[in-house]
């Protein structure tokens, strides 16, 4: 059975920082794309960032230069590490894996 659980959400001040963990089991982790998304109240899902299985990573223009996704294969683990963020950068944020999947999500909330 496929299972992406997210964990390290929370509620931090403008400025902070958040680690996201999305935890896999029941896929070939080492051989897909993974991926964060976000969606905020009464708006679409979007891609905040992606990082293929050679490691190739790609970023949302929003969150460049604040935002880094990374992998470890070896604990079936995707990462996504915020600085500097922001409020509007207040979302449920869920991971993806290019099975596909969705994880539950987890609320990340910025306070101004």
């Amino acid at each position: 059975q496929v299972q992406l659980v997210e964990s390290g959400g929370g509620l931090v001040q403008a400025g902070g920082s958040l680690r996201l963990s999305c935890a896999a089991s029941g896929i070939a982790f080492s051989l897909r794309t993974m991926a964060w998304y976000r969606q905020a109240p009464g708006k679409q899902r979007e891609l905040v960032a992606s990082i293929s299985m050679t490691g190739i990573t790609n970023y949302d223009e929003s969150v460049k230069g604040r935002f880094t996704i990374s992998r470890d294969n070896a604990k079936n683990t995707v990462y996504l590490q915020m600085n500097s963020l922001k409020p509007e950068d207040t979302a449920v944020y869920y991971c993806y894996s290019s099975n596909p999947r969705w994880g539950q999500g987890t609320q990340v909330t910025v306070s101004s």
